[in-house]
């Protein structure tokens, strides 16, 4: 767990360096985190011989985070919805539901052990980007 915190590190100093207000950084911060945590906790199991990874990319227009495990992999379709009546009480299965609701873009993809999840901020709104790309 103590990658978890190095991680959430990264991503603050990546999110602030870009330009990203201070909701915006928390809420880029806190869904990184909450996907590290998936990654070690249900991901990895805690199993110490299985890695988790990240990756952090400022592309101008996104930051980019890519955390992936090396578990039984995720079906995201699978999950059921927090929201619910039957799961309002239920101590998991929020992170994801919050994870997507805090970041612009979130995608899975199934690896040969394990799933990576990337997760995606856009540093401008979509008509400041189309005005900027009609002026060039």
């Amino acid at each position: 767990m103590d990658s978890v915190s190095e991680v959430e590190s990264i991503v603050e100093k990546l999110a602030l360096a870009s330009g990203l207000d201070e909701d915006d950084t928390f809420r880029v911060t806190m869904a990184t985190r909450e996907a590290a945590v998936n990654a070690v906790l249900h991901g990895n199991e805690y199993d110490p011989a299985k890695h988790v990874t990240a990756s952090f990319e400022n592309n101008g227009q996104s930051l980019i985070i890519t955390i992936a495990d090396e578990g039984k992999g995720l079906d995201p379709s699978k999950l059921p919805d927090p929201r619910e009546p039957e799961n309002l009480l239920l101590g998991t299965g929020r992170g994801i539901f919050l994870i997507r609701s805090m970041m612009d873009e979130v995608n899975f993809r199934q690896l040969n052990p394990g799933t990576e999840l990337t997760l995606v901020k856009h540093l401008a709104p979509s008509g400041e980007k189309d005005l900027a790309s009609a002026g060039s």
